[in-house]
């Protein structure tokens, strides 16, 4: 059965570039007879909250959408993230990296000999990293044979696009890359309508299936939606939410007008 899902964090209200790929998603499963699924990626506790969560459903309720229940929350399932990342590790394709964010920016200007060094005075706690060269070792003719559909045409995976991923998050555990995979497999994903702005993240994503022999679904990556001065939406941008225009007494047939009218920018 075709499948697919729209999967927003509770970290913000969404705006105009959500609705048009919620929209998207939704209507190419009512073209297939399919199912809409619809996920909350909340696994940041630091900036997701619960009123966020609660406009998600509130604004998918005013656009018509309809999903599946109940509502796979990403917080509900730490436990199978750490055991993928686990299983990751005992196949010795992670490394750890103690470095801060701040140290990865100083050790970018560095000399090599000073990045080891830090690596090895920096605090307990590392990152985990998804290490290439073990991938390759580890896959061999695989990984060079590594692709995915985008629209209907296969195109070749390239995960040094990324580099080596973080994979373990110090602050909040299990990393987007890998939890995505792991609940894509769990809810028979075949298709991923999202945004252009997520292609690249392809590339590592297809390989994480392929360690851990998970399908790969076929993959759409839409136009992103801009503002009347080019600029991508964005909630950290302070984008205009859905909630604004709802307050405003818009329509659901103006929203419409304004996502087709964005679109064509």
């Amino acid at each position: 059965m075709y499948r697919t899902r729209f999967a927003p964090s509770p970290t913000g209200y969404l705006h105009l570039g959500h609705a048009f790929s919620a929209l998207t998603a939704f209507e190419a499963a009512r073209a297939n007879d399919g199912e809409f699924i619809l996920r909350i990626e909340d696994i940041d506790h630091t900036r997701s909250r619960p009123h966020f969560e609660a406009g998600i459903y509130e604004d998918l309720t005013w656009l018509g959408i309809e999903w599946q229940k109940p509502v796979l929350r990403q917080s509900e399932h730490l436990a199978d993230y750490q055991a993928a990342l686990d299983r990751l590790k005992e196949m010795g394709l992670l490394y750890a990296d103690a470095r801060t964010r701040k140290g990865e920016a100083e050790a970018a200007l560095s000399a090599p000999q000073a990045d080891d060094a830090a690596l090895q005075t920096a605090p307990a706690n590392p990152a985990w990293r998804l290490s290439l060269e073990a991938a390759r070792e580890h896959l061999g003719a695989r990984y060079e044979a590594l692709a995915f559909m985008e629209k209907g045409e296969w195109q070749k995976a390239d995960p040094a696009i990324n580099g080596d991923v973080i994979l373990g998050r110090k602050d909040i555990g299990v990393a987007y890359h890998l939890a995505v995979v792991i609940d894509d497999a769990r809810q028979g994903i075949t298709d991923i309508i999202r945004g252009h702005d997520l292609y690249d993240a392809t590339h590592t994503q297809v390989l994480l299936q392929a360690l851990l022999d998970l399908p790969t679904p076929r993959y759409h990556h839409h136009a992103l939606l801009v503002d009347d001065q080019g600029r991508r939406l964005a909630k950290r941008k302070g984008s205009k939410s859905l909630r604004d225009y709802r307050h405003e007494g818009l329509t659901l047939a103006e929203i419409r007008a304004m996502i087709t009218a964005s679109a064509r920018n």
